[in-house]
């Protein structure tokens, strides 16, 4: 088998890991060139809480277009929670964006250097902010910074496709699934995304462990 270190580190430890490996291809996650700044990638996550793809991408585009030029944290507290409402965001959610940008301004939270941090020095940093828990962290470490072992255990998704592929009679609880994951480390975010991977693909498909 060809493919990325990851995929190789991850061969030959789980047959239906392998099966998916070879149905999904290499998985895409991984430091690289970023399209936003750390600030503009957390207020996206805030506004898209808990909304489906094309609605929170209304009114994304729309909060974003307020702010000319680079999306900023004191751009975002000049316009306040009413514009910011007009947009489209709840109350909850422009009061989230506020408290973000307030702490980034007042550099009570120091974006800039926070990829020095551990994973779980950064899911603690960012749970201060109003509105962000720790699965929206989780998602910053893994989609923005690139980061290699993260394991979401509360996602659906991930726990949906591990029931999926793994042929679970029910969805592994979060303590389940964080003992599911450790064989796998260091290298839990490639196991994350082919569990996402798991529920787009056939189940005749994947190789089976019975």
């Amino acid at each position: 088998m060809t493919g990325t270190a990851v995929e190789l580190a991850l061969v030959g430890r789980d047959p239906i890991l392998d099966g998916l490996i070879d149905a999904a291809g290499p998985c895409p996650l991984g430091p690289g060139r970023r399209a936003q700044t750390h600030f503009e990638y957390l207020a996206r996550s805030i506004c898209f809480q808990q909304l489906a793809g094309k609605a929170a991408a209304a009114i994304w585009g729309r909060a974003r277009a307020q702010v000319a030029g680079p999306y900023r944290a004191p751009a975002v507290l000049a316009l306040g929670e009413e514009r910011l409402r007009e947009a489209g965001l709840s109350g909850a959610k422009a009061r989230s964006l506020l408290d973000l940008a307030s702490r980034v301004d007042s550099g009570d939270l120091r974006l800039a250097s926070i990829g020095r941090r551990t994973d779980d020095e950064i899911v603690a940093e960012l749970c201060r902010v109003r509105g962000i828990g720790p699965w929206t962290a989780q998602m910053f470490l893994l989609f923005h910074l690139g980061r290699p072992d993260v394991w979401p255990v509360t996602d659906y998704g991930v726990r949906a496709g591990v029931a999926h592929a793994w042929g679970m009679a029910a969805m592994p609880t979060p303590r389940e699934l964080d003992q599911f994951g450790e064989p796998f480390r260091p290298h839990r975010s490639a196991l994350a995304w082919y569990a996402w991977r798991a529920l787009d693909l056939r189940r005749d498909t994947l190789p089976t462990s019975r």
